[in-house]
């Protein structure tokens, strides 16, 4: 089974554009006729594409380096170079895109399909047969192309899921995933059995069905960086509702009560809009 992975780094560049040609035409007894040196083709751009069938972001996890294809250089008798086969990079739905070094979000790839440029692709050179003018009737010179534009990036996955479980860890919310879905999370007598976050898709009929989302349990202080919680809090930030799970007959003797205090707390804490949205406390 793959690791799940939601945060990985990026290192994204464009390809490079090609050179400019110098050549002169060469017809029959003319050996140094005008300028015939032909254009470098542009480089290839790097795009992030939203895909419903990309999973997580392992695959930059070993390998974050992605470069897309440069330009070819021009030639004589004015041809062109061939310009850089753009590089499309597929990342899960709900991926934010940020600068990795200020931490400014640069792209919300939310849509399946949902595109974003990150890298462009350096413009080629101009061959000499572009400066040919009165004054320069022999130009012995040409553009050599430019770089591909280069940065790194933060990608962070946030789940896209109609409802989300909130809870302590052993609450019961991979009991009732794996009861109202096909999800199979892994179910256990004790904390924190739920590693990393779980998808299901609870079907009401035929026409009728929504994503609800298991995350990992949540503890006092995980907003500040306590337990498993705060790393994947922001799963729940898409979803438009919001079930509180509390534990009737809690090994950790806390009233249900408090445990519906505590979870809201964090939640607060950790983004106050998100109890703005409907909620249901589930009793397990």
């Amino acid at each position: 089974m793959s690791a799940f992975v939601d945060e990985a780094q990026l290192n994204v560049r464009g390809g490079d554009g090609g050179s400019g040609c110098v050549s002169f035409r060469r017809e029959g007894p003319v050996v140094n006729g005008g300028p015939n040196g032909g254009d470098g083709g542009n480089g290839g751009s790097v795009w992030l594409v939203a895909d419903r069938n990309v999973a997580s972001l392992l695959a930059f996890r070993d390998h974050p380096h992605r470069r897309a294809q440069d330009g070819v250089s021009g030639m004589g008798k004015d041809l062109h170079g061939r310009r850089g086969e753009e590089l499309l990079i597929g990342v899960p739905e709900g991926t934010v895109v940020k600068d990795m070094y200020t931490g400014d979000s640069l792209a919300d790839l939310a849509q399946h399909g949902s595109r974003w440029l990150a890298a462009q692709g350096g413009e080629g050179g101009r061959g000499n047969a572009r400066f040919l003018s009165n004054r320069r009737r022999a130009p012995k010179f040409a553009e050599q192309g430019e770089h591909g534009f280069e940065r790194w990036l933060k990608l962070e996955m946030k789940l896209m899921a109609d409802v989300a479980l909130v809870g302590f860890p052993n609450a019961g919310k991979s009991t009732f995933i794996s009861s109202v879905s096909a999800a199979k999370p892994k179910i256990a007598n004790y904390p924190f059995t739920t590693l990393e976050p779980h998808l299901g898709v609870v079907r009401l009929n035929n026409t009728t069905e929504f994503v609800i989302a298991d995350i990992p349990g949540i503890i006092e202080g995980a907003s500040e960086g306590k337990g498993l919680g705060d790393q994947f809090l922001r799963h729940i930030e898409r979803a438009r509702v919001l079930c509180v799970l509390v534990d009737l007959v809690s090994m950790e003797e806390i009233s249900p009560k408090e445990q519906e205090e505590v979870l809201l707390r964090e939640l607060r804490a950790y983004q106050p809009e998100l109890l703005d949205r409907p909620r249901l406390v589930i009793a397990t």
